[in-house]
């Protein structure tokens, strides 16, 4: 559902889009600083705030077994973090990848993703979207460099920049070339460092390194007029309190920078998804250039105000929906639990349950949602399996994580009994 703003973990959301369903895909997640950011008494965004530090109670179990089974060497890296950094590190990214995987599924294979960070974790990041995306589509890592006081420190420089790891689903995506006016032709001459002619004409015009030794004309009339192409360091101001954008959200980005990012990797009608939305300045730009868009938060206290900004931009929003329902995916098809569904997990788990892998014939074994109802989970084939009776009794609504723990120490303690009797 397109122009949608869910309040609700996005993991569940996003579990319940279809796959190849968006054309970009933009997040600015927490960034493990370990800091509380509020937003001050009096703003708009007043009583919205996010805890950024982690522990393994932020995790989702029930999405761990996927991740488990399908990247087991992303799950070794992810372990080591542990050790070479923190627990809390390793929580974080263990977060970010159950959501990253998920929204890879999502993507158009035309598609885009822009990961926004900064120091804490950006390197870690990077190799798991390396793993998941494919590192042959690592596109850029943009700087988006913006002033401020610098402070005099005494042990490093002054950070004045964030990081943006872009990267695509594919060889074919959609990337329009973009380029911004000179300011000045004094600019323009500035930056060629070549020294300003005239023709016959009266045309502008400067001498240029045209490749394998030839020079060149570049008149200022079509350089003014195409302007100069984009790197990878963007110079874009920070949203400061006498901003007009300004909410007063903590983190919040300004619009010239999602406009950006717009702009260059989705076309008119395009689907623009943003699950970490916070104050719906993604949504504000890709409602400004004509592209369709889903955004998603948890934070309940900063409903009001995404539904306000969306309202007020200039009047471009009045057929939106807001909703906590989780959404189901119609790429799949939906199939009760009946006896032929029994037959084929029984065929496909050879006889065993999936769990304990104890060997049972069919009618001791029950159908079971892998992952729960409650937390976003369909009735497809793909999210059924068989369990015996007491594994499914000990696990009921919760995630497979908690019931292959239960077994781990159920098989440590009966072991340690065989000893002691020994």
């Amino acid at each position: 559902m397109t122009n949608t703003l869910y309040t609700n973990d996005n993991l569940f959301i996003v579990h319940g889009l279809n796959s190849e369903s968006a054309d970009l895909v933009y997040l600015d997640p927490p960034f493990n600083s370990k800091r509380t950011y509020s937003a001050p008494i009096g703003t708009k965004a007043a009583g919205a705030s996010f805890k950024d530090m982690w522990t393994w109670q932020d995790i989702n179990d029930a999405y761990l077994d996927k991740l488990i089974e399908k990247y087991p060497a992303l799950v070794s890296f992810i372990q080591s973090i542990g050790t070479m950094h923190s627990k809390a590190m390793m929580s974080y990214i263990t977060y970010m990848t159950q959501r990253i995987i998920q929204l890879h599924r999502i993507l158009k294979n035309t598609g885009s993703f822009y990961l926004h960070c900064d120091h804490t974790a950006n390197h870690y990041l990077k190799l798991v979207l390396d793993e998941i995306f494919g590192k042959n589509n690592f596109r850029n890592e943009i700087a988006w460099h913006y002033s401020g006081w610098n402070a005099k420190l005494k042990n490093s420089f002054n950070k004045r920049y964030d990081t943006i790891l872009f990267y695509s689903k594919s060889a074919n995506f959609t990337f329009n070339s973009y380029a911004e006016s000179w300011q000045t032709e004094e600019e323009y001459i500035q930056v060629r460092k070549q020294k300003l002619l005239i023709d016959k004409d009266g045309r502008k015009y400067v001498m240029s390194d045209g490749g394998n030794g030839k020079r060149i004309k570049r008149f200022l009339d079509e350089a003014m007029k195409y302007g100069k192409p984009i790197c990878d360091i963007w110079m874009i101001d920070k949203i400061n309190n006498s901003s007009k954008e300004a909410t007063g959200y903590p983190t919040q980005k300004p619009l010239a920078l999602l406009r950006r990012i717009i702009q260059a990797s989705s076309n008119e009608g395009d689907i623009v998804l943003d699950p970490f939305c916070g104050c719906a300045t993604t949504c504000v730009a890709a409602q400004q250039l004509g592209r369709k868009w889903i955004g998603i938060d948890i934070e309940k206290q900063a409903a009001d105000l995404l539904v306000e900004r969306l309202s007020d931009d200039a009047g471009l929003f009045k057929n939106f929906v807001h909703t906590t329902i989780i959404p189901q995916r119609t790429d799949l098809t939906i199939e009760p639990i009946t006896p032929s569904i029994k037959q084929r997990l029984f065929t496909q788990q050879k006889a065993h349950c999936n769990a304990c892998d104890i060997e049972l014939p069919i009618h001791q074994f029950e159908v079971d949602h892998i992952i729960p109802k409650s937390k976003g989970g369909g009735d497809y084939y793909e999210n059924y399996q068989l369990l015996c009776g007491s594994c499914n009794k000990i696990k009921g609504d919760r995630p497979m994580e908690y019931l292959r723990l239960k077994i781990q120490t159920r098989e440590k303690h009966l072991k340690e009994k065989i000893s002691f009797g020994e």
